[in-house]
């Protein structure tokens, strides 16, 4: 048995998502390009690479990384390219995005021998927080201005439309596609690509991919572009979980099961939008659910059991792949989740792809 703590993936659920990606692309002719800021785990790459066209990326090490394990197409974009990346940027790219029209200027020629583009900031999104709206005021993301797009034309082949996030509703997303259309879709006519970039969670229950496929269709048709998505929390949505075990028991009015985990170090994301993990939440016995860090606020959220929880029982903390490798850390110097995969082989086979010992941790410091 895996030590805990772990994050299990479980390939045949990822495999689920791959199938619908492909199912989409197939019927919609986008392609679909994983986003690495969101899943980076490689060990899983095998399973998902003959589905998904590439990868995109937003640092030079998501960029390389993506060449180097992934393969496939390559897109590069960063917020800002620095004079020290930019020589080995354009060494892994297919494509590279460029955040805005200064960035282009000052290095365009040196890019000139693959595909550029810039970001198109539409100046509206479907975030409801604001920390993650980037239609929020004074954002940095993109351009907007028609003029300045309009004169980049010469030197870019494609645009990055980064405006949905966690959007479920295909209504809400068509319109807003028309709102583009409308207010850029003569400017987007004399292009060769587009990207609606990530946030578009088709994989979910219930979402109605066929529409979201047609609709994307007659959108690469009217303007005569090849569409592009960069699904990152739809593609690994609901394919992995948290492993923990219970380490103490503690009633101080409340029962509260502190395990060998932390929502700061290992779901970061959670603590950052004030959302609590995926629990069980089946039976009688009520326990929050804490980490093990000195933060006061490390805590998971509240569960329910079936039966009174001891030391030593394990928690399963549910679709904990998005947004937690990629941000896990070493806050209080505790061990960090090894990284185990469920194969889809018949027989349940865990395979354990990477363990973090005290040598890593000593490494990332000085």
């Amino acid at each position: 048995m895996i030590p805990t703590p772990y994050y299990l993936i479980d390939e045949a659920s990822l495999l689920e998502n791959m199938r619908k990606i492909e199912r989409l692309c197939t019927l919609s002719g986008a392609k679909a390009l994983l986003a690495l800021k969101c899943f980076a785990t490689w060990g899983a790459f095998d399973t998902m690479r003959p589905y998904m066209a590439g990868t995109t990326s937003s640092s030079l090490f998501e960029l390389r990384l993506g060449r180097e394990k992934f393969g496939k197409e390559t897109h590069a974009y960063s917020v800002a390219w620095s004079d020290a990346e930019i020589d080995e940027a354009i060494s892994y790219a297919d494509k590279i995005i460029f955040n805005s029209l200064g960035q282009l200027d000052r290095f365009g020629e040196k890019a000139a021998h693959i595909e550029m583009g810039l970001r198109l900031n539409p100046r509206f999104s479907t975030s409801g927080f604001d920390l993650a709206d980037p239609a929020r005021p004074f954002s940095r993301l993109g351009e907007w201005d028609l003029a300045r797009l309009e004169a980049a034309l010469p030197r870019i082949s494609g645009v990055m439309i980064h405006y949905n996030c966690e959007n479920r509703d295909f209504d809400l997303f068509s319109e807003q596609l028309t709102r583009i259309e409308t207010e850029f879709g003569d400017f987007l006519k004399k292009l060769k690509w587009v990207s609606l970039g990530g946030g578009i969670h088709f994989t979910g229950e219930g979402y109605p991919i066929e529409a979201l496929a047609a609709r994307l269709k007659a959108f690469s048709e009217a303007l005569g572009v090849q569409v592009y998505l960069e699904p990152g929390e739809a593609s690994i949505t609901r394919t992995a979980s948290l492993e923990v075990s219970v380490l103490d028991i503690i009633d101080n009015g409340k029962k509260v099961a502190i395990v060998d985990s932390s929502i700061e170090a290992h779901m970061l994301d959670l603590l950052i939008y004030r959302e609590t993990a995926k629990l069980p939440q089946e039976g009688d016995f009520e326990y929050q659910i804490a980490g093990k860090t000195c933060l006061a606020g490390d805590i998971f959220g509240d569960a329910r059991f079936a039966a009174p929880l001891a030391v030593g029982d394990r928690v399963s903390i549910a679709d904990a792949a998005g947004y937690t490798m990629v941000k896990k850390n070493w806050f209080n110097g505790v061990n960090m989740p090894s990284i185990a995969i469920r194969r889809a082989d018949g027989n349940g086979t865990v395979e354990l792809v990477r363990e973090f010992t005290y040598e890593d941790y000593l490494s990332s410091l000085s």
